[in-house]
């Protein structure tokens, strides 16, 4: 496993959330000049035309925790080979992240979701209607539970649903008349959160379904996913979701809910979120950029035609899912107008 990884996973997410909460993590200034070894060594250039050591200036990057760990690692390898390029990342939740990348504030937005129209609107009210989506990973959303809770095993969407939804249930019995009488802790992201929206449309209204079904608000909401992490590790009553990197990076500390959509109980694997069959709470994880920085600074572009070269070796390290090989192409053609030739 590369040097990035092992560095992650050695502070662990809860002293990063630390960090993350005094300011921005500046992850490419003054990188280690050493590279990755045993064989995992990112991607040193750009194919075609990019020389990354002549790079200078700064790439901010804003947007969803979920895909935060992904650009973090990014940016701290991009440092190692772009050295007098800052790339600094941080997450205010999908929604915050492109409220900034309309303002003109950023020039990536980590995503959990497609943006909206609504935010497409906002954009071009400041003149941005070049946007550009790139996909970068997939996603397992996963619902956790407390290792000591023995009974939330599977939950079907509809189980779910009555968890989660405004008005639905108070008690694991009301899911369940099987399930104990005891009051359920809710804890879930905020508002502002790509997950939230995810969850929101294939869950609570399950998939449109039921459209009219609102997302309960009397649990504890929070844009940094290891506070949920850590409210479940704590109670026995605790439920909540989240990405599946933050779940595996909990380990024993968490359960995750296997999910019935019909075809039996499907645990949040990288395998089962590859193949469509942990449904419905597989989901493609974004990027986005305009085409103006694309073609107008040079370090954009280096940032992130590195994030595609790279993102199949550091996706699977941080905990989530690659693309397939057509798929990922399909990303990197996006960029090859943009190339030098």
């Amino acid at each position: 496993m590369y040097s990035i990884a092992k560095e992650w996973r050695r502070r662990g997410l809860i002293a990063l959330a630390g960090l993350l909460a005094a300011g921005l993590v500046a992850a490419a200034c003054g990188g280690d000049d050493s590279t990755a070894d045993g064989g995992d060594a990112t991607t040193a250039t750009a194919k075609p035309g990019i020389d990354y050591a002549k790079l200078s200036g700064e790439v901010r990057i804003d947007g969803s925790s979920t895909v935060f760990p992904i650009s973090e690692a990014v940016a701290e390898e991009f440092s190692r080979v772009a050295k007098n390029v800052n790339a600094n990342v941080a997450f205010s939740g999908t929604g915050g992240g492109f409220e900034k990348f309309c303002r003109g504030e950023i020039q990536v937005s980590d995503a959990s979701r497609p943006i909206k129209q609504t935010e497409k609107d906002a954009c071009a009210k400041n003149n941005i209607t070049d946007t550009v989506e790139l996909q970068v990973a997939i996603d397992a959303l996963t619902v956790v539970v407390n290792p000591s809770n023995t009974w939330a095993k599977c939950m079907t969407p509809a189980q779910l649903q009555k968890a989660f939804k405004d008005g639905g249930a108070t008690k694991w019995s009301d899911v369940d008349p099987s399930w104990p009488a005891e009051n359920i802790k809710f804890y879930y992201p905020g508002t502002d959160s790509g997950t939230f929206d995810y969850f929101k449309e294939a869950i609570i209204t399950l998939g449109g379904k039921d459209a009219a079904a609102k997302h309960r608000g009397d649990g504890t909401a929070s844009e940094d996913d290891n506070v949920l992490l850590t409210a479940v590790e704590k109670d026995k009553n605790a439920i909540a979701y989240f990405g599946f990197a933050y779940y595996e990076e909990a380990g024993k500390k968490l359960k995750a809910v296997e999910v019935d959509h019909g075809a039996g109980c499907v645990p949040p694997t990288s395998e089962n979120a590859l193949s469509g069959k942990y449904a419905p709470l597989s989901r493609p994880l974004f990027i986005y950029t305009r085409e103006s920085l694309l073609k107008e600074r040079p370090e954009v572009l280096g940032f992130v035609k590195f994030y595609l070269d790279n993102v199949k070796k550091l996706v699977a390290d941080v905990g989530y899912v690659n693309m397939p090989d057509a798929l990922l192409k399909t990303q990197q053609d996006k960029l090859s107008a943009f190339l030098p030739k």
